[in-house]
């Protein structure tokens, strides 16, 4: 297993993936704790910094460009500076962002945490602010993003759609999406976190426990038993070659057709810091390996050695082949 995966790390940069999805600019603004308000009890926060870093789909293109993937970015961001500074940022990383279709009609993604500390406390955030709108694409925009779409989708080794829920995958997008990659015979992994079932026909379905229970209607997948049911079932549902359930400090669970089921644990279980973002990391690098031409187990195994790696990490994180290069030479050593 250990050779197979230093491999794949070799062979993961240079594949062209395109990231389809909700783009997010996720703001940061910094602060010094001074003192409590005298107009309400509130701290009052003396501003030290602010930073924009991608979320959501655009931590999936941060991470696949990371990786070494060469990276298509399509999706919607307004015409605002959270919209400029996120596609400059990917832009910075080598990343296409021609398909970053600009809506003044709609603002940008945002997500603004605002971080408080000071030299005898811990930074924490204090509370977050989401800025999105929720009305479907208008017919113009959804036409030009169908229209680079189908101008660029031919020349990709791997597709993923990552759905936050923000109405940029609209049915006639992922239709076409589908549709093109199993006529092509190329991976398409979906990531959808309100919405799964809507994907039928991709070829990897990634979500985590409570996603899969909420879509399926179970209260909870407590037992490996019941888990394993909504795993098969999830399959049947959705028509895809395999499902990549995360499952937390338990691992992950691949379920492929033919009724094979893999239990992955955990790579590192040392502290965890951060879990945002790392269901993107999870996706993005088996997309990259399927691309690489991994089985569908190998890419499983390299995604947990990836999001081992970014929840040990503050904030929306990346990755990098060398850490996972790492991350598995460790792994190896401490389970000869």
């Amino acid at each position: 297993m250990v050779s197979e995966l230093r491999r794949l790390i070799d062979n993961l940069s240079g594949h062209s993936i395109m990231v389809i999805g909700d783009m997010v600019a996720d703001v940061y603004l910094e602060g010094k704790i001074s003192r409590i308000s005298r107009e309400a009890p509130v701290l009052v926060l003396e501003h030290s910094g602010e930073t924009v870093v991608p979320g959501g789909a655009a931590n999936a293109v941060h991470n696949a460009a990371t990786l070494g993937g060469i990276v298509d970015a399509v999706g919607v961001v307004g015409d605002d500076a959270a919209g400029r500074e996120l596609a400059a940022i990917l832009a910075g990383k080598g990343v296409r962002t021609a398909g970053l279709m600009v809506d003044p009609a709609r603002p940008t993604i945002t997500k603004t945490r605002v971080m408080a500390g000071g030299l005898a406390t811990v930074r924490q955030q204090i509370v977050r602010i989401d800025r999105e709108a929720k009305d479907s694409l208008s017919a113009a925009v959804e036409d030009r993003l169908l229209g680079y779409i189908k101008t660029n989708i031919d020349a990709m080794d791997a597709v993923v759609m990552s759905d936050y829920g923000s109405i940029t995958l609209s049915p006639a997008v992922s239709d076409l999406v589908i549709a093109t990659c199993r006529r092509r015979g190329i991976p398409c992994i979906v990531d959808s976190r309100y919405n799964i079932l809507a994907f039928k026909g991709a070829t990897v379905v990634k979500q985590n426990e409570a996603e899969v229970a909420a879509a399926l209607g179970y209260k909870t997948l407590d037992t490996i038993g019941v888990l394993e049911e909504a795993g098969r079932r999830m399959q049947a549902a959705m028509a895809a070659e395999a499902i990549l359930l995360t499952r937390g400090p338990d691992g992950m669970s691949l379920f492929e057709t033919g009724g094979k089921v893999t239990h992955i644990p955990v790579s590192n279980a040392s502290e965890v810091f951060d879990v945002t973002g790392a269901g993107d990391t999870a996706v993005v690098t088996a997309a990259l390996a399927l691309a690489a031409g991994a089985s569908f187990v190998e890419a499983a195994r390299l995604a947990n050695f990836a999001a081992g790696l970014v929840v040990k990490k503050p904030g929306t994180a990346t990755t990098t082949a060398a850490e996972l290069l790492e991350a598995v030479g460790a792994y190896h050593e401490n389970h000869r």
